[in-house]
């Protein structure tokens, strides 16, 4: 416990032991000792006495003075850090040789640490040794912890890889949250209320200034994305870095290459839409990739990669389409539609690029603006002339159906090509957005078979689960149940247990909505398989227990919530379907 004290001259309990064993008369002995040893002032000693009268132990007030000492030392220590004189550093190492040796002492501790940690350089012997024993390393500031980290990636890989996979669990939490809802998604919070996550706080704190430990995370999540494929530790490389941004963190913002164009993506993100402005200011700094700098791009694309950013570029590509249409424009012709499509085309190209080490933008096939844009925007021409058709007067409509086949080149495409895809999902949630039953019915089966699977993702499933909230009456038909469920829904969820678990989320929402034929039906078939996760079984226990309740008690009709969407009442026309039941 009082190791150290001989290297400073100081005696300890062994002295102590020593001096009792060896002397004649004890009494005296102690006195010397205490004199020697107990606080060195002369005025003190006829004080003493005093203190004995009240019945004050010697040792309680030693340890008071000690306490009370020790703070103003550790006040000392920061001013003198903080203090503008030249030779601040050389006291603050002069006391750290006199006191280090007590480090292990607990009493004295808190001022070794104290000192340690305002040493913009700890001397490399006392820092190994700090590195050596893990009782000491635990309890040093991170301050001292960066300086060991910046030269031993192996230890801050350790400290880091725990942090990494509580934010990757977190996010896809998030996916297969409860809440179902249009309003409250996965993309509902803002860049700086996410940016105030433990996770990011923490890597931000762990790096403080320090470019090298920066660069230390960032290769660890270029490496985890290599590994996974898993498009969250793109966010996390976006989020650290504007959380360093909000922080004024300038020794790293000022060196990091995407710091301008993260900065302006992030304020497209907060707004959920890239402006004309702020798209000419992001091709600017893709332009402005100099010869010689085209890792960079690796980077950049990452941060596209970033799903919010990317749920950002869709959005804006669906909005620059509506008004393409509403100009009859083709996609060809919109300046602003090319760069988006070239921003989607990097993110969805990250993992590619970063795997194959070729720094070069993908080149966008031609084709998806001339081809595949040209069909979706048909499929709008479509439902739009069968709306208006719909409502004129009976004498002058013709024998128009609403048409259930899609273009060719819709669907090839929806399969062939990464970028078009993930437009022709978005534009799958922006019908949904609408209540557009019809149009729904007729692209849900198309994306059966896409591009990597693109529509079983956690992402997609988990907004157009949100989506079909705004359907919740729709659910009373026997059509558009065969559509959601057997026609896409069920295709996959065998083979796919994020799917499965998916379906179960919405029908706990929805269940009270669904025609009891198909949910009966249902039921059976999503039966939880022998081998399968917790969260699944968990999922179809609520479920089951959900409608075991509703049968014993059901509620009367006018209880379901509005949409379930936590909106007050609205008003929606009403679409012919199949009645639903009473519940």
């Amino acid at each position: 416990m009082f190791a150290g004290l001989p290297e400073l001259g100081i005696a300890n309990g062994e002295d102590l032991k020593e001096t009792l064993t060896n002397c004649t008369e004890p009494l005296k002995a102690i006195d010397q000792f205490q004199m020697e040893n107990g606080i060195l002032l002369p005025t003190l000693q006829s004080a003493l006495p005093f203190l004995d009268l009240h019945g004050t132990p010697r040792l309680e007030f030693h340890q008071s003075v000690f306490d009370e000492l020790r703070d103003k030392l550790m006040e000392q220590v920061a001013v003198i850090a903080e203090g503008k004189e030249e030779d601040r550093y050389g006291k603050l190492e002069e006391l750290l040789e006199k006191s280090f040796p007590l480090v292990k002492m607990p009493s004295i501790q808190p001022v070794v640490m104290q000192v340690l940690k305002h040493l913009p350089k700890v001397p490399e012997k006392k820092l190994k040794m700090v590195m050596a024993d893990k009782e000491l390393y635990k309890v040093c500031a991170v301050e001292v912890k960066r300086q060991i980290w910046q030269d031993n990636q192996a230890l801050f890989g350790d400290e880091v890889s725990p942090l990494l996979k509580q934010y990757i669990v977190e996010k896809e939490a998030a996916l297969f949250s409860s809440d179902l809802s249009i309003l409250h998604n996965f993309f509902s919070l803002t860049p700086k209320t996410r940016r105030q996550g433990e996770v990011v706080l923490k890597l931000t704190q762990m790096i403080g200034k320090n470019v090298k430990l920066y660069d230390m995370v960032l290769q660890f999540l270029r490496t985890l994305f290599l590994r996974t494929r898993n498009v969250h530790y793109c966010t996390l490389r976006a989020e650290l870095l504007m959380s360093l941004h909000d922080l004024d963190i300038s020794e790293i913002c000022s060196v990091d290459p995407c710091h301008k164009f993260t900065w302006c993506l992030d304020a497209c993100i907060r707004e959920k839409f890239v402006d004309g402005k702020r798209a000419r200011e992001l091709q600017g700094f893709l332009d402005g990739v100099k010869k010689g700098q085209e890792q960079v791009l690796g980077d950049l694309s990452m941060i596209l990669c970033d799903p919010f950013a990317c749920n950002t570029l869709v959005l804006s590509i669906i909005r620059n389409i509506q008004e393409l249409l509403s100009q009859d424009a083709l996609p060809r012709d919109s300046p602003d539609l090319l760069l988006l499509l070239r921003m989607l085309s990097l993110g969805q190209g990250a993992w590619d690029m970063i795997d194959s080490q070729v720094f070069k933008e993908p080149c966008l096939d031609l084709e998806v603006v001339t081809r595949f844009l040209p069909a979706m925007m048909s499929v709008v021409v479509d439902d739009h002339t069968f709306t208006v058709e719909q409502k004129l007067p009976s004498e002058e409509k013709s024998s128009l159906t609403y048409p259930t086949t899609l273009p060719d080149a819709f669907t090839r495409y929806l399969q062939d090509n990464r970028v078009a895809c993930e437009m022709g999902l978005y534009y799958v949630l922006h019908i949904a957005k609408l209540r557009n039953k019809n149009a729904l019915q007729r692209l849900l089966p198309a994306l059966v078979e896409t591009y990597n699977d693109m529509a079983f993702g956690d992402i997609f499933l988990h907004l157009l689960t949100g989506h079909l909230t705004l359907l919740s009456d729709e659910f009373g038909s026997e059509e558009f149940c065969t559509v959601v469920f057997d026609s896409f829904l069920l295709t996959s969820f065998s083979s796919k247990e994020n799917v499965h678990r998916h379906i179960l989320r919405m029908l706990l929402h929805l269940h009270h909505k669904v025609l009891p034929s198909c949910l009966e039906a249902l039921m059976q078939t999503l039966e939880p398989p022998k081998q399968c996760s917790e969260p699944l079984k968990e999922l179809h226990s609520q479920l089951t227990e959900k409608l075991e309740a509703q049968k014993k008690s059901p509620a009367p009709p006018d209880e379901s919530s509005s949409l379930d969407l936590g909106l007050h009442p609205v008003t929606v026309p009403t679409t012919t379907s199949v009645p639903t039941t009473p519940h």
